[in-house]
């Protein structure tokens, strides 16, 4: 069952068999070691078989209509207090033997060597081996398949969920007829199904089942991807546990996880999301149609604050001293993929003219309107859906938090906890009730990849969007609001159509911003067009340099010639390429034109002459002066004294971090010694956007620039983003 994949050509595989079991909710209880670089615990999953989960043939056709709507659920909670779990004690002297199972007197050597796929953790169990059969057909002992990698499984048994006071009330058959493990099988099956009115009574039990007795431990094995269980004698889904307890840690090479130290030097460790999703976090279903809850306690030392996915702003309780817990939870079912964690010493932003101890982040609600976008019935699954709340429909700005390095509390402050409650409001204006309660942003450390990611309940923004003007910032901040919407509320069935919801989030990022800066509908519309121009510019730059295989957006359809044309045919789509040929320029773009002349014709002035008139420039908003650079960058030559020219009438080294980038571009194409200085800086302060300058570096084949390059790259490899790395070491050796 091991897969070998070559990470530069392949797709991350999709082990877990969902079409016959899935999982419907995740209680982790996790401790996080920072001197190990580890998170171990305990994760406990409840299941449910096919034969809940498919409907009967006569039903399919409802089936299929409802289930893209299942998306749609959100829910704003009664403030309430959800019992934690209780620390339990982890003993990292259980193990693994020849079946999975080992107990304290066997020797632990799941981390020795760097086992990448936990061969000498386990020899365990192999579907070869045992025979051992994925599906419900009845020959063999039934394997349930869960996607994991870089992960140490030290036991999994079945939970005893009989065994807790007062679950024998979802029985819906007398004890005494049914056998133990159908009992607990069917108390599980009921436990998943509970009416939404009823979440709090389910996340409690959910956390009291988790605490409950094993009652027997499960066969197991890992490889490369999944984590592989069964039970002797369970031939089908339906009489496979459908409540599972597993002990596990993870390692510190997971790429799930990035542990590495915050703009001021603190420890803190995080998850990506990417490159292989959350499997080197906790064993899981990572399918997008595998649909889950969860509720997670999270154990850290007293100086660290542990934010995450989850509906309740979480407030710590001290376990013991120096030690404090945090705990979260879902009841809008998400897939696996989306659950963030981010642990460090952040520090809460508040507004400087707060006068108590606590972030003012409830407000007043507006006054009742006659179009609230009330609506009366959602088309999802039930849970405990928030829309049909008719004062979240007038909740213009949700509760937020902002935590970020003490370093960088200040300029928070100044840029944005400003625009935070601009951009939330435009959001509602456009698209009615936030599908989500509540808001944590943290601005993530150096190395983090990207300007920004969403996820429920939280988002993350790189400390590049803070420096210049606020425009970065603003617009960045409206694309990671409107993947509320279009990726994490509504997301694709499956991960060849994320580009739809990076679509839709880019579209509204300039619908967000112009109501957030109260433009005028001609002002929105040159932005727009503004922003569409050098949309294009990228576009065309990346046809150039992607394969034409890559170049096609979907595999699987063929209906009409638009979807050929658009979809499955590389290039840029005939009727885009007409429509920017014919279409007029905005103001904005023409003023750029008008601008870049001026500049050519400096550049062509010899270097002595008489003084004479000087050329005068305009000022330029960002955006503008991003298609200012690139205009440039396609010029063969640019003298020293004009490049200095620009720099001095711009102010191009302080300018936010996409202006800059397109600096630094110019800089390394034309040679520019004077700011190599830039390049340096940029290469270690903004790692989001630095790798493709390595290349640039590189490519020039100028000794100095390539010294250059590996200079930063020995500042920041240690703590460079993993996948990141591997690209700018290639490059470099």
């Amino acid at each position: 069952m091991d897969v070998k994949l070559d990470p530069s050509r392949d797709d991350l595989p999709l082990m877990a068999n969902t079409s016959h079991m899935l999982v419907k909710h995740y209680v982790l209880d996790l401790q996080v070691d920072f001197e190990h670089q580890v998170i171990e615990g305990i994760i406990v999953l409840f299941l449910e078989d096919e034969n809940k989960f498919k409907k009967p043939t006569s039903s399919l056709k409802a089936t299929s209509q409802s289930e893209p709507k299942e998306a749609y659920r959100c829910r704003t909670p009664e403030p309430c207090q959800i019992p934690g779990i209780h620390e339990r004690t982890f003993s990292s002297k259980m193990g693994c033997s020849k079946f999975g199972i080992y107990g304290k007197g066997d020797k632990d050597t799941s981390d020795k060597g760097g086992n990448h796929d936990n061969q000498e953790q386990t020899s365990g169990i192999s579907c070869s081996k045992y025979c051992c059969d994925t599906g419900n057909y009845g020959r063999e002992d039934f394997l349930l398949v869960l996607d994991c990698c870089d992960l140490s499984v030290l036991k999994v048994e079945e939970v005893d969920v009989a065994a807790v006071s007062g679950i024998e009330t979802f029985a819906r058959s007398p004890k005494f007829t049914l056998a133990p493990e159908e009992l607990r099988n069917e108390i599980v099956g009921e436990l998943v199904t509970l009416p939404a009115d009823r979440w709090r009574e389910q996340l409690d039990y959910y956390d009291r089942c988790s605490q409950a007795p094993g009652c027997g431990e499960l066969l197991f094995d890992t490889d490369t991807w999944s984590l592989q269980i069964r039970k002797t004698g369970a031939q089908t889904a339906a009489g496979f546990p459908h409540a599972i307890r597993i002990w596990y840690k993870t390692k510190p090479e997971g790429q799930s996880v990035t542990w590495t130290s915050d703009q001021s030097g603190r420890p803190c460790v995080y998850t990506m999301g990417s490159p292989i999703n959350n499997r080197a976090l906790f064993p899981c279903q990572e399918p997008p149609v595998a649909m889950s809850t969860w509720q997670a306690t999270v154990r850290a030392a007293a100086s660290f604050v542990v934010l995450m996915s989850g509906e309740n702003s979480a407030k710590p309780s001290q376990l013991r001293e120096g030690c404090f817990s945090w705990h979260y939870y879902v009841t809008m079912p998400m897939p696996a993929s989306t659950f963030t964690i981010a642990v460090g010493c952040w520090t809460e932003v508040k507004p400087k003219t707060c006068p108590s101890n606590d972030l003012v982040t409830e407000r007043p609600l507006p006054p009742a309107k006659a179009d609230c976008r009330y609506v009366d019935i959602c088309g999802h699954l039930e849970y405990s859906c928030h829309f049909q709340n008719a004062s979240a429909t007038l909740q213009e700005i949700v509760p937020h938090r902002v935590f970020a390095p003490v370093c960088l509390e200040g300029t928070c402050q100044e840029i944005l906890l400003q625009l935070i409650p601009a951009c939330l409001s435009a959001a509602h204006s456009v698209l009615g009730t936030h599908p989500f309660s509540r808001l944590d942003i943290l601005i993530v450390p150096a190395n983090f990849p990207s300007l920004g990611m969403a996820s429920p309940h939280i988002i993350f923004l790189s400390q590049s969007t803070l420096t210049g003007t606020s425009h970065l910032c603003g617009t960045r901040l409206c694309h990671e609001i409107a993947h509320a919407w279009f990726g994490l509320a509504i997301g694709a069935r499956d991960w060849s159509e994320e580009w739809l919801s990076e679509g839709f989030a880019t579209h509204l990022e300039d619908i967000f911003w112009a109501k957030a800066q109260q433009l005028a509908s001609h002002e929105a519309q040159e932005q727009q067009e503004l922003k569409a121009c050098l949309r294009w510019h990228r576009l065309q730059d990346e046809l150039q340099n992607s394969p034409v295989e890559m170049q096609v957006l979907r595999l699987e359809l063929s209906v009409e010639n638009i979807i050929e044309e658009w979809l499955e045919s590389s290039g840029i789509p005939k009727p885009l390429q007409q429509e920017r040929e014919d279409g007029a320029r905005s103001e904005l773009a023409r003023k750029v034109d008008a601008e870049v002349t001026k500049w050519i014709q400096v550049n062509r002035r010899p270097r002595k002459r008489k003084r004479g008139k000087q050329e005068v420039f305009e000022k330029l908003l960002p955006d503008q002066l991003i298609l200012l650079l690139e205009h440039l960058l396609k010029q063969k030559t640019l003298s020293p004294r004009t490049l200095q020219s620009l720099q001095q009438t711009y102010g191009l080294h302080k300018q936010d971090a996409e202006v800059r980038h397109r600096w630094c571009e110019l800089v390394v194409k034309h040679k520019y010694t004077k700011a190599y200085k830039h390049v340096e800086r940029f290469l270690q302060e903004d790692q989001a956007m630095g790798v493709y300058l390595y290349g640039e570096l590189m490519v020039s084949e100028d000794a100095r620039q390539q010294q250059l390059a590996h200079h930063c790259f020995e500042l920041t490899k240690e703590q460079m983003d993993k996948s990141s790395a591997q690209v700018v070491a290639e490059m470099l050796f």
